[in-house]
């Protein structure tokens, strides 16, 4: 079955701050109320917050595990999928979605990021590493998404 929702990857920090959380988790919202599907890499923090506020808003979650278990998805995880890749798992995320939306992060957010800007998909940063060539720096979950949402429909 083929979907024509948009798979959108939220990526950022297992650790983040308050406000972080919050803004991935309007993050998430907003996407499911677009009608699109949050992927991401499925543990806590920012991958969290993206898929509970995807969730309160009835949309679709996709956790993209590193390890060998589905149990440990966060709550929110509606599809997990177990890889057993550890951080090469941040190729499949990036892979499967059509764009990105970096909020916060370390270095397995700029691994993911450096994937998507090699495979030409958009990326917007939300107070994460918006010094990037390529990424484009965004204020707010509403701006993200919608500069999402309008580079997919370009």
């Amino acid at each position: 079955m083929k979907t024509t929702a948009p798979i959108i990857a939220v990526i950022g920090g297992s650790e983040c701050s308050q406000a972080d959380y919050a803004a991935a988790e309007a993050v998430g919202r907003l996407i499911a109320e677009r009608g699109g599907i949050v992927i991401c890499g499925g543990l806590f923090g920012v991958m969290e917050a993206a898929c509970k506020g995807a969730c309160e808003a009835g949309g679709l979650t996709i956790g993209i595990l590193p390890g060998n278990h589905v149990e440990d998805a966060n709550p929110y995880v509606k599809i997990p999928v177990a890889t057993g890749m550890g951080i090469g798992r941040n190729i499949v995320i990036i892979r499967s979605a059509a764009a990105v939306i970096a909020v916060d992060g370390r270095y397995g957010t700029l691994s993911e990021i450096a994937y998507a800007l090699h495979l030409n998909k958009p990326v917007f940063g939300l107070n994460s590493w918006n010094e990037v060539p390529g990424v484009v720096a965004v204020e707010t979950p509403e701006e993200a998404v919608e500069r999402v949402f309008a580079a997919l429909n370009q």
